[in-house]
């Protein structure tokens, strides 16, 4: 079985693969939104967990207010805008991560703009909570000021808003930011002031538009945008806005979080791990054109004259997963590697340790496949010597079918009784292939979600990893060093249709990996040069030894 045909077969079930992945997700996030939420469904303010509508959670202006404010929290990766009405953020901005390289305008995560609405709501429900639903009321917070910056000789920032209601209980709601962290600290300070038990609830959300105007979108690329939870059964699952479409999701759980996630960021809710939260799903707005995923405590007593608190995590930023892993065990899944996880994970620490060497991406990318072809080559020795004894039994093969004709039965026990003679395994020149398939699509997975490739320079004019080649340099490299490897190994076959559809396989995978990125680009050209200088030892080899073996003979 020659090698050329082999990569046809995989990379025509490979590029299928990817297509079919895309039309699903393309499949369920064009799906109008017209289903209503049932009546025994959870809402975002569940109704089956409090008396509530859900208003709290997909409006956005529940009463506005003239004196309303935005507070502004600035630290040194983050800048965060608080509205004063519920203490929600309604703005994060990414200050080390701009929009487009080089660029003056910085990455946003949260905003809530004209046609775009991504917020991140938070608050105490309950018999005694600010945040009443079934009145649709948030609770109006006071602020020192209105603009807050961590300075250069602080590590933490305490941001504080105050709210009394009607019965004189006071609530306090801090936000907890700290240097170097995408994370902050959300927690409430309730103080019952009163000579009654009092009943809250702690809960946090996220709410998105469903559909977003800049959405990202490739043929080749499978990126989700969508919501996503833990369990302490379900490390990770998605829950895109289709699913909320056919079903609200309910969900009781010790610890848990929930998200929204993008092609490499990520915001997620992650509540206390020794409490027992609800995690719900709901489709809200207008026109149901807003998607939520939230999580609901426990409701607490607290008695009277006595202070409680609660807190939960907010995290907004890039998918880095030492980071995600700190907050919560399974939170580092959201950097989504797909069915290969197990393949992608070891690679990106491979290659996160060879970045920590060079500095550079490109060149780590570079170690890295001379790392994987040099562990692989055990496995591309073992299937071009298959291979050269496949093509020195060539001629024994013709000679079979000359002499037993088109009889199909006989001509495939002949050939059989021939392997096991010459003691060649069929198989073989195929097998290793098949085992170095999942290495390349771990690679393709864990090269597309890593955000450290998001415009990292390599040389010269590749100055982002994570988008295609401007001049198509590279994609044209990888066609020409494919055309090289089938030139050194020799078709096996006569029929003049297979040998033609396999001199235009090189043409064929350049016109794919145009528009893949020059990451993957990369490792594939360095991976075939590789193979190639792999080709000429091993075939040079095996000359030598039949060389070696016919004079022998002679002798």
């Amino acid at each position: 079985m020659e090698s050329i045909r082999n990569i046809l077969i995989i990379g025509l079930a490979f590029v299928s693969f990817l297509l079919f992945t895309q039309w699903q997700e393309n499949d369920k996030q064009v799906q109008p939104i017209t289903q209503t939420t049932s009546a025994n469904a959870p809402s975002a303010i569940a109704n089956d967990f409090v008396p509530a509508s859900t208003a709290v959670a997909n409006q956005v202006d529940l009463n506005p207010q003239s004196d309303r404010q935005i507070i502004t929290v600035t630290t040194d990766l983050i800048q965060l805008s608080i509205d004063t009405l519920g203490g929600d953020i309604v703005k994060s901005t990414l200050l080390t991560y701009p929009v487009e390289l080089n660029g003056v305008e910085n990455l946003n995560l949260l905003e809530k703009l004209s046609n775009y609405t991504f917020v991140a709501k938070s608050g105490l429900i309950g018999a005694n909570g600010p945040d009443d639903a079934s009145k649709d009321s948030r609770p109006l917070y006071e602020t020192a000021q209105t603009s807050y910056v961590l300075g250069a000789d602080q590590n933490t920032l305490e941001v504080a808003l105050r709210f009394t209601d009607a019965q004189g209980i006071e609530f306090q709601k801090i936000f907890t930011f700290k240097r170097d962290a995408y994370n902050v600290d959300v927690s409430y300070r309730v103080n019952n002031t009163t000579n009654q038990n009092i009943l809250v609830q702690l809960w946090g959300q996220l709410t998105q538009s469903v559909y977003k105007p800049t959405e990202e979108s490739s043929m080749m690329m499978q990126l989700y945008r969508g919501a996503a939870y833990a369990t302490e059964t379900e490390k990770y699952q998605k829950y895109d806005f289709g699913d909320m479409e056919d079903a609200n999701l309910k969900q009781i759980t010790q610890g848990g979080w929930v998200a929204m996630i993008q092609h490499y960021f990520v915001t997620a809710w992650v509540p206390s791990s020794e409490q027992e939260n609800r995690i719900y799903t709901n489709l809200g707005g207008a026109s149901k054109d807003l998607g939520s995923i939230g999580f609901m405590g426990q409701p607490t007593t607290i008695a009277a004259s006595a202070t409680q608190e609660f807190s939960a995590t907010l995290y907004t930023g890039p998918k880095l997963q030492d980071r995600l892993e700190t907050l919560s065990p399974s939170l580092n899944l959201t950097v989504d590697y797909g069915f290969l996880w197990w393949m992608a994970l070891p690679l990106h620490w491979l290659l996160s340790f060879f970045y920590g060497i060079v500095g550079n991406w490109g060149f780590a990318i570079v170690l890295l496949t001379f790392t994987v072809r040099g562990a692989m080559y055990p496995l591309s020795k073992k299937q071009y010597t298959s291979m050269a004894k496949m093509r020195k039994l060539q001629p024994k093969i013709a000679a079979l079918k000359e002499r037993v004709g088109d009889d199909r039965q006989k001509m495939g026990q002949a050939t059989m009784e021939l392997y096991k003679t010459e003691k060649v395994n069929p198989l073989g020149g195929c097998l290793p292939l098949l085992v170095q398939m999942p290495i390349f699509l771990g690679l393709f997975w864990m090269l597309q979600e890593s955000v450290e490739l998001r415009q990292a320079p390599f040389m010269l004019w590749i100055t982002d990893l994570s988008v295609q080649d401007p001049y198509y340099v590279l994609p044209l490299l990888m066609g020409a060093s494919m055309w090289l490897m089938a030139k050194l190994q020799p078709s096996m076959s006569t029929d003049p249709m297979q040998q033609k559809m396999m001199q235009f396989m090189p043409v064929i995978f350049t016109v794919f990996f145009l528009w893949f990125p020059s990451g993957l680009v990369l490792y594939w050209v360095v991976s075939n040069i590789v193979t190639i200088l792999q080709q000429m030892y091993i075939y040079r080899a095996i000359d030598k030894a039949d060389a070696l073996e016919a004079s022998n003979k002679k002798k």
